[in-house]
């Protein structure tokens, strides 16, 4: 694929990433953010660093929804860019401040070393190709400071329905595993790798209701995979899962 490809497929979708998409990408006010809002706290409560002042950037942060959560609970020093128009225009219309337009590699490049506590790509890595990636990574890792942590979403390729996160947009080159990330983590220079699934997340009856039932069909599935393999296992089988890479 050539690099004027990549380009001309790369600028149309996102010109008008929220105009394109089949299902809603950005809500047309700030409550309609209301049913990402449980997980979104729950990833910053349980993954973002313990310091409210700790610097943070989001890349590829799209509309700016984890970057509204985080400072609704207290991060004063958090900020994101996206390379997409659209998604920055839905920013400012929401009243998110603190989302830029801009190249993810050039925003990073032009940070000191050392200079971050944490970096979030939340489905930002299975729109770039291997080569891209490993660019990417390595400048993540230049700019954390030891001990900072990169908190990674992404397609899961290990998933039952993974061709369901993988092909759901066209600008998608591939999806992970645990141990492909863990093999770009510990290859980059982190020191460890965790993983935590997408599992619903309790917070009403219905929701009580779907998180059960996926802990059933999971045991299910984890039955299969020991009956396939004879290994006690403990995958990760949501569509997409959650990686916080340790520097």
């Amino acid at each position: 694929m050539s690099e004027g490809t990549t380009r001309l497929y790369r600028e149309r979708i996102y010109g008008r990433y929220v105009e394109a998409a089949c299902a809603e990408v950005a809500p047309a006010t700030i409550g309609g953010l209301a049913p990402r809002l449980p997980y979104l706290r729950r990833l910053v409560r349980e993954h973002f660093p313990q310091r409210t002042d700790a610097a943070i950037l989001d890349l590829g942060c799209g509309h700016g929804a984890l970057i509204h959560v985080a400072r609704a609970l207290g991060y004063t020093n958090i900020g994101g860019v996206d390379g997409s128009p659209s998604q920055v225009e839905a920013s400012r219309r929401l009243g998110i401040e603190g989302v830029r337009y801009g190249d993810m590699f050039e925003v990073l490049r032009a940070l000191p070393p050392a200079s971050l506590d944490a970096a979030v790509s939340f489905d930002v890595l299975e729109h770039l190709d291997r080569d891209e990636i490993i660019a990417f990574t390595d400048e993540v890792a230049r700019v954390l400071k030891q001990g900072g942590r990169w908190i990674v979403h992404v397609p899961n390729g290990a998933s039952p329905f993974a061709g369901a996160a993988l092909y759901s947009d066209l600008t998608h080159e591939l999806a992970f595993t645990a141990e492909s990330m863990t093999q770009l983590a510990l290859s980059s220079g982190f020191r460890s790798v965790a993983f935590a699934e997408d599992e619903p997340v309790a917070h009403g009856a219905k929701s009580w209701l779907r998180l059960l039932a996926w802990r059933a069909i999971r045991a299910c599935l984890r039955f299969y995979l020991r009956a396939e393999t004879g290994a006690v296992a403990h995958p990760v089988l949501t569509q997409n899962f959650l990686a916080v890479l340790i520097r």
